[in-house]
C-alpha cells in the first residue's frame, strides 16, 4: 500500500506502542491523527515528533468507553483532513483482574474499551475506507488472546475478541478493505511490573529479550505493504508461544 499522502487514525498514540505506530506513520508521509483520551500531553508530544520529522499530525480527543464517540472521532478526522486510509485500534487497558475480585463494571469496562470500541471503529470507519483506493485496518491485540492468563480474564477475553473480529472483518469488508491484526508479547512492561517479573519474562522467552514497540510499528509496516494478507494476526513474542 502506497502511505504517502494517505491519512490514518492510530487510537490511544499519546504513549506506548500507540506512539510508536503513529511515529512510524508519519515518517512513511501519512497524515496522522493522534487519538488520545487522558494523554492530552503525551499526545501534542506524538504531535510535535512526527511535525519535527517532517510529517503532518493533529491530536483528537475522545473517550472510547462512551458508545458514540468512534463515529464522532472518525467524522472529525474525515473533516480535519478530507478521507481516511488507514485505522490502527491501539487503544487499550490491561488490568490484573483476580478471578474472585471482577465485577460486572470491571468487565464491561475493559470490554467496552479493548474490544467494542474497535468493532464501533471499523463501522464508522467502513465508508471512508472504501471510499479510497484501498484501505487497511489494523487491530492491535495481545498474546493473552493465544495464551491463559488466570489473573487476566477479561482482558484474555477482550484481547480474543479482537482476533475473531479480524477475522470477521476480513470477510465482511473484502474486497476493497484488508483487515489485519498484531499480537504483540513483552513489548513494554505494564505499569507497576517488578524486577523479578521481568527477568522471569526474559527467561521464558524463546530469544532471551523483550521485544520493542518499534518491533510493533515493523510488523503493521509489513502488513500495511503486504496486499495479499488479510484476516490474519501476527504474534509478535520473541518466540513466548512456542516455548515448551
Amino acid at each position: 500500500m502506497e502511505l504517502q499522502g494517505r491519512t490514518a487514525l492510530v487510537t490511544g498514540a499519546g504513549h506506548r506502542v500507540g506512539r510508536a505506530l503513529a511515529l512510524a506513520l508519519g515518517a512513511r508521509g501519512m497524515r496522522v491523527a493522534v487519538h488520545y483520551n487522558a494523554t492530552a500531553a503525551g499526545a501534542e508530544e506524538t504531535v510535535r515528533l512526527i511535525d519535527a520529522a517532517g510529517g503532518a499530525a493533529a491530536s483528537f480527543p475522545g473517550d472510547l468507553t462512551f458508545p458514540a464517540t468512534p463515529e464522532r472521532l472518525v467524522a472529525d478526522v474525515v473533516a480535519r483532513f478530507g478521507g481516511l486510509d488507514v485505522l490502527v485500534n491501539s487503544a487499550a487497558v490491561m488490568h490484573r483482574t483476580p478471578f474472585g475480585t471482577i465485577t460486572a463494571a470491571d468487565w464491561d469496562a475493559i470490554l467496552a474499551l479493548n474490544l467494542r470500541a474497535p468493532f464501533l471503529l471499523a463501522q464508522a470507519a467502513a465508508p471512508h475506507l472504501r471510499a479510497g483506493s484501498g484501505g487497511v485496518i489494523v487491530n492491535i491485540a495481545d498474546l493473552a488472546a493465544f495464551e491463559t492468563w488466570p489473573a487476566f480474564v477479561p482482558h484474555g477475553v477482550s484481547k480474543s475478541g479482537v482476533v475473531y473480529l479480524t477475522r470477521a472483518l476480513a470477510a465482511v469488508l473484502a474486497p476493497s478493505v484488508r483487515v489485519v491484526g498484531i499480537a504483540p508479547g513483552t513489548v513494554l512492561l505494564p505499569e507497576g511490573w517488578s524486577a523479578a517479573d521481568d527477568e522471569r519474562l526474559r527467561r521464558t522467552t524463546p530469544l532471551q529479550r523483550h521485544g520493542s514497540p518499534d518491533d510493533v510499528a515493523n510488523t503493521m509496516l509489513f502488513l500495511l505493504d503486504s496486499e495479499f494478507i488479510t484476516g490474519e494476526t501476527v504474534i509478535v513474542d520473541g518466540g513466548r508461544h512456542v516455548r515448551r
